[in-house]
Protein backbone atom coordinates (compact mmCIF):
# COMPACT_ATOMS: atom_id res chain seq x y z
CA UNK A 1 0.00 0.00 0.00
CA UNK A 2 1.23 3.63 -0.83
CA UNK A 3 2.22 5.59 2.41
CA UNK A 4 0.62 2.83 4.28
CA UNK A 5 -3.11 3.93 3.80
CA UNK A 6 -3.58 4.07 -0.03
CA UNK A 7 -4.24 0.73 -2.09
CA UNK A 8 -1.86 0.62 -5.04
CA UNK A 9 -4.83 -0.21 -7.89
CA UNK A 10 -6.60 2.97 -6.88
CA UNK A 11 -3.40 5.16 -6.37
CA UNK A 12 -2.81 4.24 -10.02
CA UNK A 13 -6.24 4.89 -11.21
CA UNK A 14 -5.81 7.95 -9.63
CA UNK A 15 -2.77 9.37 -11.46
CA UNK A 16 -4.50 7.80 -14.48
CA UNK A 17 -7.31 10.35 -14.11
CA UNK A 18 -4.90 13.02 -13.36
CA UNK A 19 -3.05 12.37 -16.78
CA UNK A 20 -6.64 13.00 -18.26
CA UNK A 21 -6.81 16.00 -16.81
CA UNK A 22 -3.13 17.21 -17.92
CA UNK A 23 -3.87 16.25 -21.42
CA UNK A 24 -7.15 17.92 -21.66
CA UNK A 25 -6.00 21.09 -20.17
CA UNK A 26 -5.79 22.92 -23.34
CA UNK A 27 -9.62 22.70 -23.82
CA UNK A 28 -10.92 23.33 -20.20
CA UNK A 29 -8.46 25.92 -19.24
CA UNK A 30 -9.21 28.70 -21.69
CA UNK A 31 -12.64 28.05 -21.19
CA UNK A 32 -12.21 28.91 -16.98
CA UNK A 33 -10.32 31.95 -17.80
CA UNK A 34 -12.86 33.16 -20.85
CA UNK A 35 -15.93 32.40 -17.92
CA UNK A 36 -14.11 34.40 -15.33
CA UNK A 37 -13.32 37.03 -17.77
CA UNK A 38 -17.13 37.28 -19.31
CA UNK A 39 -18.38 37.34 -15.55
CA UNK A 40 -15.74 40.44 -14.85
CA UNK A 41 -17.25 42.18 -17.98
CA UNK A 42 -20.25 41.92 -17.55
CA UNK A 43 -19.88 43.24 -13.75
CA UNK A 44 -17.92 46.16 -15.24
CA UNK A 45 -20.50 47.06 -17.32
CA UNK A 46 -23.25 47.10 -14.68
CA UNK A 47 -21.00 48.73 -12.27
CA UNK A 48 -20.76 51.45 -14.93
CA UNK A 49 -24.55 51.30 -15.95
CA UNK A 50 -25.94 51.80 -12.37
CA UNK A 51 -23.27 54.89 -11.58
CA UNK A 52 -24.87 56.43 -14.70
CA UNK A 53 -28.49 56.09 -13.03
CA UNK A 54 -27.83 57.31 -9.72
CA UNK A 55 -30.42 57.18 -6.92
CA UNK A 56 -32.41 59.16 -4.82
CA UNK A 57 -34.18 58.13 -1.26
CA UNK A 58 -37.55 59.61 -0.54
CA UNK A 59 -39.30 59.59 2.82
CA UNK A 60 -42.83 59.61 2.64
CA UNK A 61 -44.39 61.29 5.70
CA UNK A 62 -48.28 60.51 6.42
CA UNK A 63 -51.34 62.90 7.05
CA UNK A 64 -53.35 62.20 10.75
CA UNK A 65 -55.73 60.53 8.84
CA UNK A 66 -55.26 58.22 5.50
CA UNK A 67 -58.42 56.34 4.43
CA UNK A 68 -57.09 54.26 1.59
CA UNK A 69 -57.24 50.75 1.92
CA UNK A 70 -53.52 48.87 0.87
CA UNK A 71 -55.17 48.39 -2.29
CA UNK A 72 -53.76 51.74 -3.01
CA UNK A 73 -50.59 50.73 -2.51
CA UNK A 74 -51.27 47.91 -5.15
CA UNK A 75 -51.19 50.56 -7.37
CA UNK A 76 -47.70 52.18 -6.23
CA UNK A 77 -46.38 48.97 -6.61
CA UNK A 78 -47.41 48.70 -10.50
CA UNK A 79 -45.12 52.27 -11.47
CA UNK A 80 -42.63 50.27 -9.70
CA UNK A 81 -43.51 46.34 -12.32
CA UNK A 82 -40.46 47.40 -14.78
CA UNK A 83 -39.47 44.60 -17.38
CA UNK A 84 -37.04 46.69 -19.44
CA UNK A 85 -33.52 47.39 -19.84
CA UNK A 86 -32.62 43.69 -20.60
CA UNK A 87 -34.78 42.54 -23.56
CA UNK A 88 -32.08 41.55 -25.52
CA UNK A 89 -28.57 39.96 -24.89
CA UNK A 90 -26.95 43.13 -26.19
CA UNK A 91 -28.66 45.19 -23.22
CA UNK A 92 -28.21 42.76 -20.74
CA UNK A 93 -23.93 41.80 -21.58
CA UNK A 94 -22.68 44.60 -23.85
CA UNK A 95 -24.11 47.32 -22.28
CA UNK A 96 -24.64 46.11 -18.79
CA UNK A 97 -28.71 46.87 -18.36
CA UNK A 98 -30.76 45.31 -15.80
CA UNK A 99 -34.07 45.36 -14.70
CA UNK A 100 -34.63 48.25 -11.93
CA UNK A 101 -35.11 47.23 -8.51
CA UNK A 102 -36.58 49.33 -5.48
CA UNK A 103 -36.36 49.13 -2.14
CA UNK A 104 -39.09 49.61 0.74
CA UNK A 105 -37.81 50.34 4.08
CA UNK A 106 -39.42 51.09 7.43
CA UNK A 107 -37.26 52.33 10.03
CA UNK A 108 -36.94 53.14 13.89
CA UNK A 109 -34.33 55.02 15.01
CA UNK A 110 -34.69 55.30 18.72
CA UNK A 111 -38.45 54.86 18.58
CA UNK A 112 -38.64 57.67 15.86
CA UNK A 113 -40.36 55.75 13.01
CA UNK A 114 -40.36 56.81 9.19
CA UNK A 115 -40.91 54.99 6.02
CA UNK A 116 -38.63 55.24 3.16
CA UNK A 117 -38.48 54.40 -0.90
CA UNK A 118 -35.16 54.03 -2.50
CA UNK A 119 -35.72 54.40 -6.31
CA UNK A 120 -33.53 55.21 -9.28
CA UNK A 121 -33.44 58.62 -10.39
CA UNK A 122 -35.40 58.10 -13.43
CA UNK A 123 -38.52 56.85 -11.88
CA UNK A 124 -38.53 59.55 -9.16
CA UNK A 125 -41.11 61.53 -10.75
CA UNK A 126 -43.34 58.66 -11.67
CA UNK A 127 -43.19 57.28 -8.14
CA UNK A 128 -43.93 60.82 -6.37
CA UNK A 129 -46.78 61.12 -9.05
CA UNK A 130 -48.62 57.18 -7.59
CA UNK A 131 -47.73 58.30 -4.60
CA UNK A 132 -49.65 61.46 -4.20
CA UNK A 133 -52.40 60.40 -6.72
CA UNK A 134 -53.40 57.44 -4.15
CA UNK A 135 -52.06 59.24 -1.01
CA UNK A 136 -53.31 63.29 -1.48
CA UNK A 137 -52.29 63.72 2.00
CA UNK A 138 -49.01 62.98 2.44
CA UNK A 139 -45.61 64.56 1.93
CA UNK A 140 -42.72 63.26 -0.20
CA UNK A 141 -38.99 64.22 0.15
CA UNK A 142 -35.75 63.68 -1.36
CA UNK A 143 -33.22 63.16 1.60
CA UNK A 144 -29.85 62.03 2.37
CA UNK A 145 -29.32 58.26 3.15
CA UNK A 146 -30.04 57.80 6.71
CA UNK A 147 -27.52 55.00 6.46
CA UNK A 148 -24.44 57.24 5.35
CA UNK A 149 -22.49 57.79 8.33
CA UNK A 150 -23.47 54.63 10.00
CA UNK A 151 -20.19 52.45 10.68
CA UNK A 152 -19.87 49.18 12.52
CA UNK A 153 -17.23 49.44 15.16
CA UNK A 154 -16.99 45.77 16.90
CA UNK A 155 -15.12 47.25 19.97
CA UNK A 156 -18.35 49.61 20.39
CA UNK A 157 -21.07 48.20 18.46
CA UNK A 158 -23.17 44.93 18.72
CA UNK A 159 -25.24 44.01 15.48
CA UNK A 160 -28.07 41.53 14.55
CA UNK A 161 -28.93 40.49 11.28
CA UNK A 162 -31.64 38.18 9.52
CA UNK A 163 -32.56 37.79 6.04
CA UNK A 164 -36.37 35.84 5.86
CA UNK A 165 -37.77 33.63 3.07
CA UNK A 166 -40.99 32.08 2.73
CA UNK A 167 -42.06 29.24 5.16
CA UNK A 168 -43.57 27.23 2.11
CA UNK A 169 -43.46 27.32 -1.78
CA UNK A 170 -43.63 30.81 -3.30
CA UNK A 171 -47.09 30.49 -5.14
CA UNK A 172 -48.66 29.86 -1.67
CA UNK A 173 -50.08 33.08 -0.54
CA UNK A 174 -49.11 34.74 2.98
CA UNK A 175 -52.00 36.23 5.20
CA UNK A 176 -53.02 39.48 3.19
CA UNK A 177 -54.81 42.71 4.19
CA UNK A 178 -57.86 40.77 1.89
CA UNK A 179 -58.14 37.86 4.47
CA UNK A 180 -58.10 41.30 7.14
CA UNK A 181 -61.09 42.77 5.35
CA UNK A 182 -59.36 45.95 4.57
CA UNK A 183 -60.12 45.69 1.41
CA UNK A 184 -63.96 47.01 2.13
CA UNK A 185 -62.75 50.31 3.23
CA UNK A 186 -64.40 49.89 6.97
CA UNK A 187 -64.28 52.31 9.22
CA UNK A 188 -61.17 52.99 11.22
CA UNK A 189 -62.19 52.08 14.26
CA UNK A 190 -62.91 49.19 13.14
CA UNK A 191 -59.81 48.43 10.91
CA UNK A 192 -57.63 45.64 11.74
CA UNK A 193 -54.30 46.60 10.53
CA UNK A 194 -51.62 43.98 10.43
CA UNK A 195 -48.80 46.80 9.82
CA UNK A 196 -50.20 48.38 12.84
CA UNK A 197 -48.40 45.46 14.92
CA UNK A 198 -45.02 45.91 13.58
CA UNK A 199 -45.29 49.53 14.14
CA UNK A 200 -46.13 49.54 18.16
CA UNK A 201 -42.92 47.35 18.17
CA UNK A 202 -40.68 50.12 16.59
CA UNK A 203 -42.25 52.65 18.71
CA UNK A 204 -41.04 50.42 22.01
CA UNK A 205 -37.13 51.15 20.39
CA UNK A 206 -35.44 53.42 22.90
CA UNK A 207 -32.84 56.22 22.73
CA UNK A 208 -29.45 54.77 20.99
CA UNK A 209 -31.25 51.36 19.63
CA UNK A 210 -31.56 51.13 15.66
CA UNK A 211 -34.17 49.26 13.86
CA UNK A 212 -34.03 48.67 9.96
CA UNK A 213 -36.52 47.00 7.56
CA UNK A 214 -35.52 46.15 4.19
CA UNK A 215 -38.05 45.04 1.69
CA UNK A 216 -35.99 45.13 -2.35
CA UNK A 217 -38.06 44.29 -4.72
CA UNK A 218 -37.90 44.12 -8.67
CA UNK A 219 -40.48 43.07 -11.12
CA UNK A 220 -40.61 39.44 -11.51
CA UNK A 221 -41.02 37.37 -15.20
CA UNK A 222 -40.21 34.77 -17.25
CA UNK A 223 -36.36 33.04 -16.86
CA UNK A 224 -34.64 31.24 -19.76
CA UNK A 225 -34.48 27.50 -18.33
CA UNK A 226 -32.30 25.10 -20.15
CA UNK A 227 -33.87 21.83 -20.78
CA UNK A 228 -30.96 19.03 -19.86
CA UNK A 229 -30.87 16.46 -22.08
CA UNK A 230 -31.39 13.61 -19.71
CA UNK A 231 -34.20 15.01 -18.03
CA UNK A 232 -37.64 13.36 -18.89
CA UNK A 233 -39.50 16.24 -16.97
CA UNK A 234 -38.03 18.93 -19.56
CA UNK A 235 -38.43 16.87 -22.52
CA UNK A 236 -40.91 19.51 -23.93
CA UNK A 237 -39.30 22.49 -23.29
CA UNK A 238 -36.90 23.70 -26.20
CA UNK A 239 -33.16 24.88 -24.84
CA UNK A 240 -33.84 28.51 -23.86
CA UNK A 241 -37.30 28.36 -23.90
CA UNK A 242 -38.69 31.41 -21.59
CA UNK A 243 -40.18 29.57 -18.23
CA UNK A 244 -42.34 31.18 -15.39
CA UNK A 245 -41.12 29.22 -12.48
CA UNK A 246 -43.79 30.63 -9.79
CA UNK A 247 -46.63 30.07 -11.88
CA UNK A 248 -45.21 26.43 -12.52
CA UNK A 249 -45.22 25.78 -8.99
CA UNK A 250 -48.98 26.68 -8.73
CA UNK A 251 -50.04 24.50 -11.75
CA UNK A 252 -47.99 21.50 -9.99
CA UNK A 253 -49.71 22.01 -6.83
CA UNK A 254 -53.20 22.16 -8.56
CA UNK A 255 -52.37 19.05 -10.39
CA UNK A 256 -51.24 16.98 -7.08
CA UNK A 257 -54.63 17.89 -5.52
CA UNK A 258 -56.40 17.18 -9.10
CA UNK A 259 -54.15 14.01 -9.15
CA UNK A 260 -55.48 13.06 -5.77
CA UNK A 261 -59.19 13.52 -6.64
CA UNK A 262 -58.64 11.06 -9.91
CA UNK A 263 -57.24 8.28 -7.68
CA UNK A 264 -59.70 8.15 -5.02
CA UNK A 265 -62.39 7.97 -7.56
CA UNK A 266 -60.55 4.92 -9.76
CA UNK A 267 -59.98 3.08 -6.39
CA UNK A 268 -63.12 3.96 -4.96
CA UNK A 269 -65.89 3.95 -7.69
CA UNK A 270 -66.94 7.17 -7.24
CA UNK A 271 -66.26 10.71 -8.16
CA UNK A 272 -65.28 12.39 -5.09
CA UNK A 273 -65.57 16.63 -5.05
CA UNK A 274 -62.82 18.33 -3.86
CA UNK A 275 -63.06 19.13 0.35
CA UNK A 276 -62.86 22.61 1.73
CA UNK A 277 -59.80 22.59 2.44
CA UNK A 278 -58.86 21.51 -0.99
CA UNK A 279 -61.27 24.03 -2.86
CA UNK A 280 -59.63 26.78 -0.91
CA UNK A 281 -55.95 26.11 -1.53
CA UNK A 282 -56.99 25.74 -5.35
CA UNK A 283 -58.86 29.02 -5.39
CA UNK A 284 -55.61 30.56 -3.61
CA UNK A 285 -53.27 29.19 -5.78
CA UNK A 286 -54.92 30.68 -8.49
CA UNK A 287 -56.32 34.08 -7.15
CA UNK A 288 -52.39 34.55 -5.90
CA UNK A 289 -50.26 34.23 -9.61
CA UNK A 290 -52.77 36.00 -11.21
CA UNK A 291 -51.94 39.26 -9.58
CA UNK A 292 -48.30 40.85 -10.71
CA UNK A 293 -45.27 39.29 -9.37
CA UNK A 294 -42.05 40.52 -7.60
CA UNK A 295 -38.72 38.88 -7.19
CA UNK A 296 -38.52 39.91 -3.51
CA UNK A 297 -35.44 39.98 -0.54
CA UNK A 298 -36.16 41.04 3.59
CA UNK A 299 -33.63 41.95 5.80
CA UNK A 300 -33.69 43.14 9.49
CA UNK A 301 -31.29 44.96 11.40
CA UNK A 302 -31.07 45.87 15.04
CA UNK A 303 -27.77 47.57 16.38
CA UNK A 304 -26.62 49.47 19.33
CA UNK A 305 -23.68 50.28 21.15
CA UNK A 306 -22.73 47.37 23.25
CA UNK A 307 -23.36 48.71 26.51
CA UNK A 308 -26.85 49.19 25.76
CA UNK A 309 -27.75 46.17 23.15
CA UNK A 310 -30.85 44.58 24.32
CA UNK A 311 -31.85 40.97 23.56
CA UNK A 312 -35.49 41.63 23.18
CA UNK A 313 -35.55 43.35 20.03
CA UNK A 314 -34.21 40.38 18.73
CA UNK A 315 -37.16 38.66 19.52
CA UNK A 316 -38.82 41.43 18.23
CA UNK A 317 -37.77 40.89 15.04
CA UNK A 318 -38.46 37.78 15.28
CA UNK A 319 -42.03 38.43 15.41
CA UNK A 320 -42.02 41.16 13.49
CA UNK A 321 -43.76 39.02 10.21
CA UNK A 322 -46.08 36.91 12.49
CA UNK A 323 -49.00 38.36 11.83
CA UNK A 324 -48.74 37.64 8.10
CA UNK A 325 -48.32 33.84 8.65
CA UNK A 326 -50.92 31.49 7.32
CA UNK A 327 -51.24 28.33 9.33
CA UNK A 328 -52.47 26.34 5.92
CA UNK A 329 -50.83 28.54 3.25
CA UNK A 330 -47.51 30.60 3.71
CA UNK A 331 -45.69 32.75 6.34
CA UNK A 332 -42.02 33.78 6.75
CA UNK A 333 -38.85 32.42 8.31
CA UNK A 334 -35.65 33.48 9.12
CA UNK A 335 -33.16 32.14 6.17
CA UNK A 336 -29.56 32.59 4.41
CA UNK A 337 -27.42 34.58 7.37
CA UNK A 338 -28.50 35.51 10.54
CA UNK A 339 -26.38 36.34 13.57
CA UNK A 340 -25.33 38.41 16.67
CA UNK A 341 -21.61 40.44 17.66
CA UNK A 342 -22.28 41.05 21.12
CA UNK A 343 -20.65 39.96 24.76
CA UNK A 344 -19.73 36.91 23.99
CA UNK A 345 -19.88 37.08 20.20
CA UNK A 346 -21.42 33.92 18.32
CA UNK A 347 -19.25 33.24 15.47
CA UNK A 348 -21.74 30.62 13.75
CA UNK A 349 -19.93 30.66 10.41
CA UNK A 350 -16.00 31.42 11.44
CA UNK A 351 -16.76 35.13 9.99
CA UNK A 352 -17.00 37.43 12.79
CA UNK A 353 -14.20 39.89 11.30
CA UNK A 354 -16.11 40.03 8.23
CA UNK A 355 -19.76 39.73 8.63
CA UNK A 356 -21.22 42.78 9.95
CA UNK A 357 -19.31 45.01 7.20
CA UNK A 358 -21.11 42.74 4.80
CA UNK A 359 -24.47 43.36 6.07
CA UNK A 360 -23.85 46.93 6.11
CA UNK A 361 -22.00 46.99 2.73
CA UNK A 362 -25.21 45.17 1.41
CA UNK A 363 -28.02 47.09 2.74
CA UNK A 364 -26.82 50.76 2.04
CA UNK A 365 -25.79 49.64 -1.26
CA UNK A 366 -29.77 48.64 -1.48
CA UNK A 367 -28.32 45.42 -3.47
CA UNK A 368 -29.58 41.76 -3.72
CA UNK A 369 -29.66 40.72 -7.12
CA UNK A 370 -26.66 41.53 -7.88
CA UNK A 371 -24.89 40.98 -4.56
CA UNK A 372 -20.94 41.01 -4.59
CA UNK A 373 -21.29 38.67 -1.42
CA UNK A 374 -22.74 35.12 -3.47
CA UNK A 375 -21.10 32.48 -1.09
CA UNK A 376 -23.80 30.31 0.21
CA UNK A 377 -23.99 31.38 4.03
CA UNK A 378 -24.71 35.32 3.07
CA UNK A 379 -26.54 35.08 -0.23
CA UNK A 380 -30.05 33.42 -0.49
CA UNK A 381 -32.49 32.86 -3.42
CA UNK A 382 -35.19 35.61 -3.62
CA UNK A 383 -38.78 34.23 -3.18
CA UNK A 384 -41.73 35.88 -4.91
CA UNK A 385 -44.36 37.52 -3.72
CA UNK A 386 -47.40 39.13 -5.69
CA UNK A 387 -48.75 42.78 -5.13
CA UNK A 388 -51.44 41.89 -2.75
CA UNK A 389 -48.64 40.62 -0.68
CA UNK A 390 -46.35 43.48 -1.16
CA UNK A 391 -48.82 46.07 -0.30
CA UNK A 392 -50.00 44.04 2.73
CA UNK A 393 -46.29 43.91 4.55
CA UNK A 394 -45.68 47.75 3.05
CA UNK A 395 -48.37 50.00 2.85
CA UNK A 396 -48.95 53.15 4.64
CA UNK A 397 -51.74 53.05 8.07
CA UNK A 398 -54.43 55.21 9.22
CA UNK A 399 -55.49 56.01 12.61
CA UNK A 400 -55.45 53.12 13.69
CA UNK A 401 -51.92 52.72 13.85
CA UNK A 402 -51.71 54.88 17.00
CA UNK A 403 -48.13 54.32 17.88
CA UNK A 404 -46.42 57.13 20.71
CA UNK A 405 -43.48 57.82 18.40
CA UNK A 406 -44.84 57.72 14.82
CA UNK A 407 -45.07 61.43 13.73
CA UNK A 408 -47.15 62.02 11.21
CA UNK A 409 -48.04 65.78 9.00
CA UNK A 410 -49.44 67.88 11.84
CA UNK A 411 -52.60 69.35 9.60
CA UNK A 412 -54.26 68.33 6.30
CA UNK A 413 -52.87 70.51 3.66
CA UNK A 414 -55.26 72.15 0.89
CA UNK A 415 -55.46 74.06 -2.11
CA UNK A 416 -55.96 78.12 -2.40
CA UNK A 417 -59.88 78.92 -2.66
CA UNK A 418 -60.77 79.75 -6.57
CA UNK A 419 -62.58 82.89 -5.75
CA UNK A 420 -59.10 84.40 -5.00
CA UNK A 421 -58.99 88.39 -6.41
CA UNK A 422 -56.35 88.07 -9.50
Amino acid sequence: MVFGIIPPEIWENFWVAWRYVYMLMPIWLPAIFLTMFFNAWVDYRRSKYWQGLGSVLLEIKLPREIYKSPLAMEIVLGAMHQTADESNWYQKYWLGQTRSWFSLELISIGGNIRFFIWTRKKYKNSLEGHLYSQYPGIEVYEVEDYTKDVCFDPAKHSLFGVQWELSGPDPFPIKTYVDYGLEKDPKEEYKVDPIATSLEFLSTVTSGHNIWIQIIIRAHKKEKRKALPWSKKLEKLAWSENVDAWKEEAKKQIDEIIEKLKVAREEGGYPRIPTKGEAEKIAALERSVSKIGFDVSIRSIYFADKDIYNGMYVGGLFGYFKQYASAEFNGFKPSGWYAEFGNPPRDWWKSKKQFPYRLLDEYKLRRFFFSPYRDKWFYSKPFVLNSEELATIYHFPGSIAAAPTFERVPSKKSGAPSNLPI
